[in-house]
């Protein structure tokens, strides 16, 4: 089924700032009723996150500081795509980046985008597989993580305590505890 009676319609693109993943522009548009507006968009290279669980039922999380929250936040592990990656293949990376788990390989459960008013940034939600210690990888230079590990009970109560808000965790414990 297709939508192109919603469609909006670039007209012309202002970048407004070059980064080093992402890039914002300010988009003049043409409405579907034929009218025009402007639209400010964040292009982003897309991201993966994992939901790892161990033998003892435990899933796989990692608290970092999140300096836009100004707080730190406990999260599925996750990060940005580099250029032409798999995302499977990030996942994987992420996961043994940021905790000193590692997995045999992943299942794709979702894909989504995090913020769809101004942001292109697709996720891809994976199901890690073997999961296990014995990752040699770390994360990087400028990311400080510590690994956190929840029971079933320990997730349900810490989002009954709205310990956990972020958008890709809070999806992939759903997933984890509606079909475990």
């Amino acid at each position: 089924m297709t939508y192109d009676h919603l469609k909006e319609t670039k007209l012309s693109s202002e970048p407004m700032y070059q980064g080093t993943f992402i890039n914002i522009s300010r988009d003049k548009i043409r409405l579907p009723n034929g009218n025009e507006s402007t639209r400010v968009v964040i292009r982003h290279p897309g991201a993966a996150c994992v939901l790892a669980v161990t033998e003892n039922d435990e899933v796989v999380l990692v608290r970092q500081w999140r300096y836009a929250a100004d707080q730190a936040v406990l999260e599925l592990p996750a990060g940005k795509l580099d250029a032409g990656e798999d995302p499977a293949v990030c996942a994987l990376r992420e996961l043994a980046e940021e905790t000193p788990y590692t997995a045999d390989s992943v299942k794709l459960l979702h894909t989504f985008y995090t913020a769809v008013g101004f942001c292109d940034e697709k996720m891809y939600l994976y199901q890690a597989q073997g999961v296990r210690l014995g990752s040699t990888l770390s994360n990087d230079e400028d990311e400080i993580t510590e690994t956190v590990l929840m029971s079933r009970e320990a997730v349900k109560s810490a989002l009954a305590n709205d310990e956990i808000r972020d958008a890709k965790t809070l999806a992939g414990l759903q997933y984890w505890l509606l079909n475990s």
